[in-house]
């Protein structure tokens, strides 16, 4: 199967030249789209607004999005399993992360009031403009907590032998565990942002963002593989959390100073919200007594001028090239499949320079 990627449920023949390969993600959103219709269905049987709440967690899963996380997962795997290795068994695994990152998304908006994701209405927004906002947000809640068993569900029927399913699940244990954590102390620094560091806000960036959507993935991917690599594990750590981390830092970009056609977000939310990421963080280092008087006072256009005029941005940008620069180090050496170290040297560009 040298050539062969996936579609649907079947494989088939698609160009190895792109990152995100057409019929890999195409085969996840067939496995979730199968997967979610029974759901549906069985909730539907108890009752009809039972179906209408679970199409509407169907569609947040469905919704788009960039699919990093079970794509690097499958290239943590193609990396010791070769490009002769059969990759319709990872399905529901790698559909069980796209699962787990909607639940994420789902809660995250809610903490953060955000009123749309991926250019659409977010979660709660969609469920209060039904019943009202305590409604939304009880509704948006029960859609993520819906999601992460769905995921539990999904995972558990990835065709591996279970002392490889054993070992999967622990890395999606602490994937999950890491992210909540990385939640928890994003929520605790909007309290007291004038208390908060660029220290403590890159550890943020280290388990919100970095720990689940590069760096557990891989070490996730690996253990689909079924074989224990300690060279190969170091490496995907070291690149996991060094790209995983510059793509945070180019989401705190984005959230300032992003496109809200392309990003689908509202821009600004993050300095509305006082949020202390390490943009800010970095501006309120930086900034002269006059600027920091700005940044606590100003409307958010504004602010958003101030940070820019601090230096704080380029500042991020090195930070980005550093943090890409370590992560393709750690991978150099790795005894890892040739194509797939491409395919990853390629994914740390197209993570960390993403326009959304």
């Amino acid at each position: 199967m040298a050539n062969d990627t996936l579609e649907g449920n079947r494989v088939k023949a698609i160009p190895r030249q792109q990152v995100f390969h057409t019929g890999l993600i195409d085969a996840i959103e067939g496995t979730l789209a199968d997967f979610l219709a029974a759901q549906i269905a069985s909730l539907d049987a108890i009752d009809s607004s039972l179906g209408g709440f679970a199409r509407t967690a169907r569609d947040l899963v469905l919704a788009g999005g960039k699919r990093l996380r079970p794509t690097f997962a499958y290239w943590g795997w193609r990396g010791l399993a070769g490009p002769a290795a059969d990759p319709e068994p990872l399905l529901p695994a790698l559909g069980a992360l796209e699962l787990m990152h909607t639940f994420a998304l789902v809660h995250d908006d809610l903490m953060d009031d955000s009123a749309t994701r991926r250019g659409r209405p977010t979660a709660h927004r969609i469920f209060a403009a039904q019943h009202g906002a305590r409604f939304g947000s009880s509704a948006a809640v029960l859609v993520g907590d819906l999601c992460l068993v769905w995921a539990d569900q999904l995972l558990a029927r990835t065709p591996v032998p279970p002392a490889t399913l054993l070992e999967v699940r622990a890395r999606y244990d602490r994937m999950r565990i890491e992210a909540v954590a990385g939640q928890y102390l994003d929520v605790l620094g909007e309290t007291d942002p004038a208390s908060w560091s660029v220290e403590r806000a890159l550890l943020v960036a280290r388990h919100k963002t970095a720990s689940y959507t590069v760096q557990w993935p891989l070490d996730f991917g690996l253990a689909l593989a079924g074989v224990h690599d300690a060279e190969v594990a170091a490496a995907y750590r070291a690149y996991g959390k060094a790209v995983g981390e510059a793509f945070q830092l180019r989401d705190d970009l984005l959230g300032v100073y992003g496109d809200p056609a392309v990003t689908g977000k509202p821009a600004g939310d993050d300095l509305r919200a006082g949020k202390p990421t390490t943009l800010l963080m970095l501006a309120r280092r930086m900034a002269t007594p006059a600027q920091l008087l700005e940044l606590d006072g100003a409307e958010v256009g504004r602010k958003a001028q101030v940070v820019a005029e601090t230096g704080a941005p380029s500042r991020v940008e090195e930070m980005i090239r550093a943090r890409v620069t370590e992560g393709l180090t750690a991978l150099a050496s790795a005894p890892i499949d040739p194509e797939a170290r491409g395919v990853l040297i390629e994914l740390a560009t197209v993570a960390t320079q993403r326009p959304a």
